[in-house]
């Protein structure tokens, strides 16, 4: 009886044994799933972190100055720079006392491009030349009779408010000759740009007048054999009111200017040649002209006296 009861109390201590065993086991196992389950989460957080961190470093990284950061596309100017001016070199900075103008620098004369109309210098014009009688050589620049009658008429867009009056145009046809003529009169509608109506004396030297209209180029000319310039005040002109004419420059006249007690005024051109002071101001004082290219001539001691041609002497530089 005793033996069963030791018997039976061994059994429960090995039951108790084994229990603990298996508990132990369970509790280790579930210890191993746990480490196991949450290690893989921690390297996902770890590789999270590590991202944040590198995108946080670039957002909030130093930022670049203006003068660093580039312009996706160049800018306008570069990509439609001329060829020439790619071709130049970069011209070293000057220095702020170098840039400035020095005070004994000769006063410049206008540029020629802000003077000359629509006719320039030394530029080849296509055109038509027509040809019609002149008469006694008068036309719409007011001149007079001309006993030159290598004269032509410009097309009223050319003739540009009589700014090609006087102006000497050197013709050639296809067929190579050529001649010089001096511009004195307006060829209205339909005398179309380019087109130049010659006097029956100077078509001549190009054709047979009997052509009638003839292709052509022209140009500008700077005439030698020109003599002084003259200058001549209108009929009705007065110490109140006066029209001034210039007559035999050599190149196209730009400005027409007479002294006054405030300096010098620009008097305005009108279609038939004259400039005009409405108020009499600078009427009978000195005058001075501009031609296309820039040159200026002042003339003195020219009177007061309407339609009377004097001569001042002086003349424009050949082109």
């Amino acid at each position: 009886m005793q033996e069963t009861r030791q018997a039976a109390r061994q059994r429960r201590r090995r039951r108790r044994l084994m229990m603990g065993s298996t508990a132990g086991l369970v509790a280790t196992g579930l210890l191993v799933c746990v480490a196991m389950t949450m290690r893989p989460d921690r390297e996902n957080d770890a590789g999270r972190a590590a991202a944040t961190a590198v995108a946080n470093s670039q957002e909030t990284g130093p930022l670049s100055s203006p003068a660093e950061k580039k312009s996706p596309t160049p800018s306008p100017s570069a990509v439609s720079a001329s060829p020439s001016a790619k071709a130049k070199k970069p011209k070293p900075s000057a220095s702020p006392s170098a840039a400035k103008p020095s005070s004994a620098s000769p006063r410049k004369a206008p540029a020629a491009s802000t003077l000359a109309g629509r006719i320039r210098g030394k530029v080849t014009y296509p055109g038509v030349a027509t040809v019609y009688k002149a008469g006694v050589g008068d036309g719409a620049c007011s001149y007079g009779p001309s006993s030159d009658m290598m004269i032509a008429a410009m097309n009223t867009t050319d003739y540009e408010t009589s700014k090609a009056c006087g102006a000497y145009v050197f013709v050639r046809a296809a067929n190579g000759a050529s001649v010089t003529v001096r511009i004195t009169n307006e060829c209205p509608l339909p005398c179309a740009p380019g087109q130049l109506d010659l006097s029956e004396q100077a078509f001549a030297k190009l054709a047979p007048t009997s052509t009638g209209r003839l292709a052509v180029t022209w140009s500008l000319v700077s005439p030698s054999s020109v003599g002084t310039i003259s200058i001549r005040y209108k009929n009705g002109s007065s110490p109140y009111w006066c029209g001034v004419q210039a007559i035999g420059h050599r190149n196209p006249l730009a400005r027409l200017e007479v002294r006054t007690g405030a300096g010098w005024r620009q008097l305005a051109r009108t279609d038939y040649n004259y400039f005009l002071s409405p108020d009499g101001s600078g009427c009978g004082k000195a005058i001075r002209l501009t031609d296309i290219y820039g040159e200026q001539l002042t003339v003195n001691g020219i009177a007061l006296r309407p339609d009377v041609v004097q001569s001042t002497g002086v003349q424009f530089a050949r082109r």
